[in-house]
């Protein structure tokens, strides 16, 4: 990349100084012309560096060019015996990864779903095992309620959880430091658990959804998987690619 402008700078030397010794060019202007090849040489390897020595860069600009915008698509309280089967079905026929926050306490009797989830490829998380308000209790029951779900969840998946949902999207400042967990919240609440409106839903995520956003919902009402699922639908056609938590937090 530096060769054409040292080539040029070469015949502009050659050039001035003939015109120089024939007299007719001021050395102030030769100066000038100094200083301008000077700043076309640097120009050169600089380019050199972003384009060639700093290969990675380019690559990294040339994806955030191409990839298609992310969004993940994230459901508390469960699992429901009733709801999640229904929610999972549809996932699956769409081929679509979402985040699964459980409830210690809707863990026993639902543990098949809980395999389910991690046999398909869902990414399941802690909310806590009692829906409590983190940062309204006590430090030792906010760890309680953490490692309870999280052993429960261990005890199903053989993997510990590494991301919570605080309820209510409370949490106990450096509370992280001593479950060594990251707490996840959300920039689109749908507000399913109230409206339990499918259009409603539907007109949030379409008036809030941006590229990186994660999307809160549950899975413990028929309105909310009906929901889910139009939205999957809708930002698939949009031209959004569905990830887990843990895949747009990397990013």
């Amino acid at each position: 990349m530096t060769e054409i402008p040292a080539l040029l700078y070469s015949l502009f030397l050659s050039y001035t100084m003939e015109r120089i010794a024939a007299g007719g060019l001021c050395m102030k202007k030769w100066l000038l012309g100094i200083i301008a090849a000077g700043i076309v040489i640097l120009a050169g390897v600089f380019m050199r560096a972003v384009l060639f020595d700093r290969e990675e860069v380019k690559m990294t600009v040339v994806r955030s060019l191409f990839e298609a915008p992310k969004v993940a698509l994230t459901f508390d309280d469960g699992p429901n015996a009733k709801y999640t089967p229904q929610l999972l079905e549809g996932l699956k026929e769409r081929g679509i990864h979402v985040t699964f926050f459980l409830m210690g306490k809707n863990i026993g009797g639902n543990e098949e779903l809980v395999r389910q989830m991690q046999e398909e490829g869902h990414l399941i998380g802690n909310h806590t095992y009692n829906h409590v308000e983190l940062g309204k209790v006590s430090a030792s029951t906010a760890r309680e309620e953490i490692e309870k779900t999280s052993n429960e969840i261990y005890e199903v998946t053989g993997v510990y959880p590494s991301y919570i949902r605080p309820p209510f999207g409370s949490w106990r400042k450096n509370l992280e430091l001593s479950v060594t967990m990251l707490p996840v919240f959300w920039d689109v609440d749908t507000l399913d658990w109230k409206s339990k409106n499918v259009d409603s839903v539907l007109n949030i995520v379409q008036s809030e959804v941006e590229d990186g956003s994660i999307i809160l919902m549950h899975d413990g009402y028929q309105t909310s998987v009906d929901a889910a699922l139009k939205v999957v639908d809708l930002l698939t056609g949009e031209g959004y690619e569905f990830v887990t938590v843990d895949q747009l937090l990397v990013l």
